[in-house]
């Protein structure tokens, strides 16, 4: 069974990569021209939309999605929502699913350039782009960053394992960042997310990709930043969102 089901993954990678391809390179100009004619609003439509045709390219795969959410997330306020990573495909359902939330990510700058749709949102969209080999530019953007988004009530996602798990095992958390993002924005929200099964797309590497795999989105109970000090903050955040790893 399992030989068969990785020969069925060789062509319907093909067909993902391909309608994955024309995804992005139909968007680059539409986001373009959304924020160039709409500005921000309606560049984060056109964002919005890009991302839910990614959703739909990766169930070519047989990838299917779960996103567990019982709590009622504020709008009033920012959020900031902490996950562990396992893999570039969390992103797209983090957007989708957060919409209202107006999530914008800490990515390193590396992916700024080279990548249609993608890198113009990073670049255009309100995300962070970090130098991880400077840290000390990195925390002085990252609390430019935390200005901004307090400033126009829309919120940040930070994975802090800083790079994915390829096996699904949580690795332990850079704490600086996070902690920085915290006490720069006292009146924010917390929200731990964790997520299982995403770093089975890359179970045979990039091609083929994995088929047939069920990502699953927990959304854990949100907690007030101004609730206890960052680094107990953390230390929370942390402990619940590996907790739920399976």
């Amino acid at each position: 069974m399992k030989k068969i089901k990785k020969l069925l993954a060789y062509p319907l990678s093909l067909l993902f990569y391909l309608f994955f391809f024309l995804t992005l390179l139909i968007f680059h100009p539409i986001q373009w021209l959304s924020l160039k004619l709409g500005g921000y609003q309606a560049h984060k439509k056109s964002v919005d939309i890009f991302n839910f045709f990614l959703l739909r390219c990766l169930n070519i795969l047989g990838t299917k999605y779960s996103f567990e959410n019982e709590h009622e997330l504020p709008t009033d306020r920012p959020c900031i929502f902490v996950a562990n990573h396992q893999g570039m495909y969390d992103i797209p359902p983090i957007i989708w699913h957060m919409r209202k939330h107006h999530p914008k990510f800490v990515s390193k700058k590396e992916l700024g350039k080279g990548i249609p749709s993608i890198s113009y949102n990073l670049r255009h969209g309100g995300n962070l782009l970090i130098d991880r080999k400077n840290g000390r530019e990195a925390l002085v953007k990252m609390a430019k960053f935390a200005g901004y988004l307090n400033k126009n009530n829309r919120s940040a996602v930070i994975f802090p394992e800083g790079t994915r798990s390829r096996t699904g095992a949580p690795k332990k958390f850079a704490v600086q960042g996070l902690q920085l993002l915290l006490k720069k924005m006292p009146e924010a929200t917390v929200v731990p997310i964790t997520i299982n099964n995403s770093w089975k797309l890359f179970r045979y590497g990039s091609f083929p990709m994995g088929i047939g795999t069920h990502i699953k989105f927990k959304v854990h109970e949100p907690i007030p930043v101004n609730s206890d000090a960052p680094e107990n903050l953390v230390a929370v955040v942390e402990r619940t969102i590996t907790a739920d790893i399976r």
